[in-house]
């Protein structure tokens, strides 16, 4: 078995939303403040100046900051992400893709937590997101 690092880099953004499908008061206009986690895995670590790390804190703050910046913190989620319905699945998701397009070296899962009590996890991978659930159970 080879070793395997998940790191976790959190992010905090305030945005509104609306999701025009639901059969409740989310149906209206509604905003929230939002943390999520996006992770990133790998089996070795960096030498030189980031020795000892899978990849440094901000390199990956370095990806997510312009959709942070453009898309997400204090705009109307509906709009700038172009989901009619942008539930914490659907954000989650496309904030997984986005950042794979850009080409986040080992990202592995994004999670978005719509409030303090309500979150969503998204993984291409059944294992690692098991793994990330075991990690980060406390949290979670």
């Amino acid at each position: 078995m080879s070793d395997r690092w998940i790191i976790g880099k959190e992010f905090r953004f305030e945005a509104a939303h609306e999701l025009p499908h639901h059969d409740g008061k989310c149906a209206r206009l509604h905003g929230h403040s939002w943390r999520g986690v996006v992770y990133v895995s790998g089996t070795i670590l960096n030498d030189g100046a980031k020795s000892g790390m899978v990849m440094d804190y901000g390199d990956i703050k370095q990806f997510l900051q312009p959709l942070l910046d453009e898309y997400l913190d204090h705009h109307f989620l509906n709009k700038t992400t172009g989901l009619e319905s942008p539930t914490s699945e659907e954000i989650a998701r496309w904030i997984f893709e986005q950042l794979e397009q850009r080409g986040l070296p080992g990202l592995v899962a994004v999670k978005i937590d719509e409030t303090c009590t309500s979150t969503c996890l998204y993984a291409r991978s059944d294992r690692l997101l098991w793994q990330i659930l075991r990690e980060d159970a406390v949290v979670f």
